[in-house]
């Protein structure tokens, strides 16, 4: 911050000297009678910058670790919500399938889902080239390794961002790295980004983009632009939609604040849009992938956006506040004091100031109005956390921060007047809950050292003493109000996180041991295995195995009615199922391996505990089975006839005479409708007595020595079987549906009494109990698995099996039947495969002794199309600006040869 140049007027964004031409100036111009810097020391400056912003966030990032205490600074788990949940387990399961030690490939993952689409899960959450570092770690590191991948991402966007501040207009590097890392840090990033990285390719992909608008007005670099756009579209559409919108709001500024004729702007800017669409064209092979998995994804319920107040915004602009309903502004208060001072900068051009300012005042209340809120998230509300786009403000105020402080320190009445609009803000946001017991003290504490900076470049200005040691100790002390303020926010969010919503413990003995477990048991594909409930979410993806648990975005919405309709369990309004240890359902999807664990301590948010862990082998169908299209009958009403009314009522399969079998309501009917065979006995009535305290009792009469089951979706009580101990059920529909659970064994007597504690008058289904005759279905298993496959092979996204000479009927593979399967009976043509209520069907003749299933993810081959098209495009562009350049060399010399001559 030299004080020679604090003084110098500028002359506006677009100002150039005579002769410059556009976009070639590292920054909005040249000073009056100032030669621009060499290349060489311009890309210096920029690197100190990067360099600089990139070790200052990811020391501040680590120190906020440490103030949490959390994992890998401490012993506290890290993994809440989603990140435990979703992006803890997928990363683990990437590194498995990057080393060839996955079962599956990019197309298809056979672990979760019992078969689910890999390469849009890939694309939601994997596709950013930070997480191939997870390679570099071992398995049981991963949790290290996320957040090494969530650092870098972080760490890459501060200097990124130091980048463009210092191409948007030159400026002292050291506060172009302090205003860098300041955007890499922001409270979007510690409130939302740390916990969801995926989005922390939106936060780099912002300052990227908007370099991209940089290099399209000045008409430079027509190969690599498309590529960035690519690049961040490829590693996170989403939120590259957002940074897209942002990136284009800044380059509308640049054009209206440059001088020149009207032509070269809209030259400018068509550049730039050719670039985003080349881009974009270049990413659609995965974008398109993902796009076409959403819309037959299960939907999550319809949300109505709700503006919140006023006071709660600019709450969030103050550190150590946390809410997932409101914006997260923070950026830092020195940093935002000085993104205030913009408007009353007298030495920064009033064009310069005005459209600034309004870009930014619009981006605030777009924020918070209903149609500008669809826009920002590409036309549908999110669950959940409703201003995911908070980046590109926070990333704007620091813009302005940057084009108000870069010439030196703005003059004393800019810096009252931005004072003065930050004591309103602070004012007014006193009643906010958001604000923690820390947020005033932190405040103020930044606001008293961004006072001494100031007061120390102002000293050296107007008295010119020290004119080398204030200047430094100005920035030392912006650093540290910066850095310790962002560093409160981030432990302080971090603690009120864990104790405001749910967690995931640490990655430790239990799972490994049932990793251990799992690999020594795993005999796919000639049967599954099924580690079980765990601690976490996903833990599929963790230890290994094949299970029905998988939660996604993704999850397919006939995946979700399939399970649901069998008695399957699941979170997250239905995107998340869950494992159910059920002998029937181990027979439908042949998982011949069942992993039960339990813990051999508390888990707590600082350990977990190792866990006794039992391994029950029993004889299953194989994978593949031939069914000979013979039709139970009804069992009540809806079950097997066409009308079914509960949980997956729908699902069906059509039979070579045209009937249609579909599920009904009764989770045991649908069971027996799959497996082929009668093995439930289910009491046709079942007394119910509400009692006082909330219990209710169940009575009713079964086979003695049979198994009971209760099925109960939205029941959240304990249940109890006479004389056996307290089962827990966990339902709460929409959001939760709590699996069907086992109770004990029917005594003697035949009497089934079970008592219900702790729901009010729960809501029961018309079949709720089942007693199950294990005798029954172990005929069953052995009907099945003498006419199913005598050989089942996986390679990939392909599934074959050899079957037993003359079958006839169907074959039916234990795979869900979602979108992209295509399947053929011996050597036959593929074509999409049919669904046998909710599973893959192959219809088969009396000559049919193989089958052959492979899968392809849904809008792969058009995405590719025109991604290729894209190619082909980028790859001329770039040919056509070799061969120019060629040219004018060639001019040139032919043009220096003949005045030689002369």
């Amino acid at each position: 911050m030299p004080p020679a140049a604090e003084t110098v007027p500028d002359r506006g964004e677009g100002a150039r000297t005579e002769g410059e031409r556009p976009g070639a100036a590292d920054g909005g111009g040249s000073r009056p009678g100032e030669e621009r810097p060499p290349a060489r020391i311009r890309r210096s400056i920029r690197t100190r910058a990067a360099a600089a912003a990139a070790l200052l966030t990811c020391l501040v990032l680590s120190l906020g670790g440490l103030v949490a205490g959390h994992h890998p600074f401490g012993p506290t788990t890290r993994n809440t919500v989603d990140l435990g949940q979703q992006y803890l387990p997928f990363h683990a399961y990437w590194r498995r399938l990057l080393l060839g030690e996955a079962d599956g490939d990019l197309f298809l993952n056979w672990s979760a889902g019992f078969g689910s689409n890999f390469l849009g899960d890939y694309g939601t959450y994997l596709s950013s080239p930070f997480d191939l570092l997870v390679v570099l770690f071992p398995a049981d590191r991963i949790e290290l390794a996320l957040y090494v991948v969530t650092a870098a991402k972080i760490t890459a966007a501060g200097a990124a961002m130091a980048v463009l501040l210092l191409r948007l207009r030159r400026g002292p590097w050291q506060i172009a790295a302090v205003l860098g890392a300041a955007y890499a840090l922001c409270g979007w990033t510690l409130n939302y980004g740390t916990t969801v990285p995926m989005w922390l390719d939106g936060l780099l992909a912002f300052p990227l983009l908007c370099l991209v608008g940089e290099w399209a007005r000045g008409g430079r670099r027509p190969v690599l632009g498309p590529l960035v756009v690519a690049l961040a579209w490829y590693a996170n559409f989403y939120t590259a939609y957002m940074a897209t919108l942002g990136a284009a709001v800044v380059l509308t500024v640049r054009l209206l604040t440059e001088s020149g004729p009207a032509r070269r702007r809209l030259a400018g800017l068509l550049r730039a849009s050719w670039s985003v669409l080349l881009g974009i064209g270049l990413a659609t092979p995965l974008v398109l992938v993902i796009y076409v998995a959403t819309k037959t994804a299960d939907p999550t319920p319809e949300v109505t956006f709700t503006a919140v107040a006023w006071t709660e915004v600019f709450a969030r602009l103050l550190p150590a506040t946390a809410s997932v309903a409101s914006p997260a502004l923070f950026i830092g208060t020195p940093a935002l004091a000085l993104a205030l001072t913009l408007p009353f900068n007298g030495t920064v051009a009033l064009r310069t100031r005005l459209a600034w300012t309004a870009a930014i005042v619009l981006v605030a209340l777009s924020l918070q109005w209903g149609p500008t809120h669809l826009l920002w998230h590409a036309g549908a509300s999110p669950n959940g956390i409703p201003y995911r786009q908070t980046f590109v403000l926070c990333g704007l105020l620091l813009i302005a921060a940057w084009l108000s402080t870069a010439r030196g320190l703005p003059p004393l009445p800019a810096l009252l007047g931005g004072a003065a609009v930050l004591a309103a803000l602070a004012f007014a946001a006193r009643g906010s809950l958001v604000v923690d017991r820390w947020t005033y003290p932190a405040f103020a504490a930044a606001l008293v050292l961004a006072a001494l900076a100031a007061v120390a470049v102002l000293l050296a200005r107007r008295y010119r003493v020290g004119v080398k040691v204030l200047p430094a100790l100005a920035v030392v002390l912006l650093v540290v109000a910066q850095a310790g303020e962002a560093a409160v926010t981030g432990g302080r969010i971090a603690e009120q996180s864990l104790n405001q919503v749910h967690w995931s413990p640490r990655v430790g003995p239990w799972q490994e041991d049932m990793r251990r477990a799992v690999a020594g048991n795993d005999a796919w594909p000639r049967h599954r295995t099924d580690p079980g409930e765990l601690p976490g979410g996903n833990d599929v993806l963790l230890v290994g195995g094949q299970s029905s648990e998988y939660y996604s975005s993704l999850t397919a919405e006939s995946y979700n009615k399939t399970l649901s309709a069998l008695g399957f369990g699941f979170w997250a309004k239905g995107r998340h199922l869950t494992t159910l240890d059920n002998p029937v359902t181990d027979a439908i999807f042949s998982i011949g391996t069942r992993m039960r664990s339990t813990p051999t301590d508390r888990v707590t948010t600082d350990s977990l505990p190792e866990a006794d862990i039992t391994v029950t082998d029993t004889p299953v169908p194989p994978l593949v089975t031939v069914r000979p299209d013979v039709r139970l009958p009804a069992r009540g009403t809806g079950a097997g006839a066409g009308t079914g009314t509960g949980a997956g009522a729908g699902t069906g399969a059509e039979s070579d005479d045209g009937t249609r079998a579909v599920f009904g309501d009764s989770a045991f009917a649908n069971q027996e409708l799959l497996l082929g065979s009668r093995v439930y006995t289910v009491p046709e009535q079942v007394r119910r007595t509400d009692g006082p305290g909330g219990a209710t009792t169940l009575t009713a009469s079964c086979p003695a020595g049979s198994g009971v089951w209760l099925w109960a979706p939205e029941l959240k009580a304990h249940a109890t079987l006479a004389g056996g101990r307290p089962v827990s059920f966990f339902g709460g529909l929409p959001s939760v549906q709590g699996p069907m659970r086992t109770l004990g064994t029917v005594p003697a007597s035949g009497s089934v009494t079970i008592e219900l504690r702790g729901s009010e008058r729960p809501a029961l289904p018309r079949q709720p109990i089942g007693c199950l005759d294990q005798k029954r279905l172990d005929a069953a298993v052995r009907a099945l698995t003498a006419t199913g496959a005598t050989d089942v092979e996986v390679s990939g996204h392909t599934l074959t099996a050899e079957l037993p000479p003359g079958s006839t009927g169907t074959a039916v593979i234990a795979v869900p039947r979602v979108s992209g399967w295509s399947c053929a009976a011996g050597d036959a043509a593929p074509a999409p495969a049919r669904s046998h209520l909710g599973l893959l069907a192959v219809p088969l003749d009396s000559t049919t002794t193989s089958i052959t299933c492979s899968f392809r993810p849904p809008g792969l081959r058009a995405g590719g199309a025109i991604g290729a098209v894209a190619l082909l495009v980028l790859l001329a562009l770039g040919f056509r600006g070799r061969f120019a350049r060629r040219a004018s060399r060639v001019h040139l010399e032919s043009a220096s040869g003949s005045s030689d001559g002369k």
